[in-house]
């Protein structure tokens, strides 16, 4: 892909912190190509075992290649990031990590699958399931307008660690600006992911992106938007889906039973492990939020693609 600067992997830190000095300055209109290094932060690798997951330094997670200083952004402006596309695919990781993930309560074993992502369209969890890929950044935004260190691990104003799947090749991300030059970083790139990433993980892949920027001059979003060029679930829909339901007093319990009835549902009927099928949903079952209208009683809705099943 041809493009006019490239950001090297070292370039990378784990903070959204506005004193940060840019790794490059470029101009709107730009396309920059940046090397990305997995969210373990080089911790695991294609020979890694569930052994390895325990010892993860969560200091070193969701490492962000930038920052990139985008001349003339100022707080008040909107910073429009164009997703481009992406490097070759070779392998990426799913964890369940002890303490993280929606049902960390019930998991309190590491899990990990190590997969092989040799031909940009598929991976194989188990024989007779595959997942369709389609790669994404985790997490993507530009320096918050407060001082200090803050944590990449979480979702902000800023964009930060979205998980949004749907941002993938030709789709058009806006973040606000909150600092001159926006000071944008990316990182955290996904081979695949299920709407929710129940276990905490998805398919966690060193692949690198290639970005062009835009400035839009005095129109500030107080947060993230986007446009994406088609459908939200390309190579899933062909077969149908099977969907299981969670009532709840609050969205979280709704959201944790539709996980469980999943979960049971995938052990039961394809003779998965437990933790296998956790494991899955993060990957491939899309939580939808489907009734909020009925105060205090709330919906949701978990999606398993059918055609993943060979």
């Amino acid at each position: 892909m041809k493009h006019d600067h490239t950001i090297h992997r070292h370039c990378h830190h784990n903070a959204w912190d506005n004193s940060l000095d840019p790794a490059l300055t470029i101009e709107p209109g730009k396309s920059v190509y940046f090397e990305v290094v997995d969210a373990s932060g080089g911790q695991l690798s294609p020979k890694s075992t569930a052994a390895d997951v325990p010892n993860l330094d969560f200091s070193k997670v969701n490492p962000v290649t930038g920052p990139v200083y985008v001349e003339g952004a100022k707080p008040g402006d909107t910073l429009e990031v164009e997703i481009e596309g992406f490097g070759v695919q070779s392998w990426g990781w799913t964890a369940i990590i002890p303490g993280f993930g929606l049902l960390s309560d019930q998991f309190n074993d590491p899990f990990l699958k190590i997969w092989a992502l040799k031909d940009n369209r598929s991976a194989e969890f188990l024989p007779g399931i595959e997942i369709p890929t389609n790669p994404f950044p985790g997490t993507i935004g530009v320096a918050l307008p407060e001082a200090g260190a803050h944590s990449v691990v979480p979702p902000r104003q800023n964009g930060g660690n979205m998980d949004i799947r749907h941002l993938t090749k030709g789709t058009k991300l806006y973040l606000p600006v909150w600092v001159d030059g926006a000071l944008f970083s990316v990182g955290d790139t996904h081979a695949a992911q299920g709407d929710g990433e129940v276990c905490g993980t998805a398919i966690e892949a060193p692949i690198d992106i290639q970005l062009r920027f835009k400035l839009h001059k005095g129109k500030q979003i107080k947060e993230p938007q986007f446009v994406t060029p088609g459908p939200l679930t390309p190579g899933l829909d062909s077969k149908g889906y099977f969907a299981t339901t969670g009532y709840g007093e609050n969205l979280m319990d709704a959201t944790r039973k539709a996980v469980m009835y999943m979960i049971e549902h995938l052990v039961t009927n394809y003779g998965l492990k437990e933790e296998e099928a956790y494991a899955l949903c993060s990957v491939a079952v899309d939580l939808k939020i489907s009734e909020v209208v009925d105060v205090p009683h709330y919906l949701v809705s978990a999606f398993l693609p059918l055609n993943i099943f060979k």
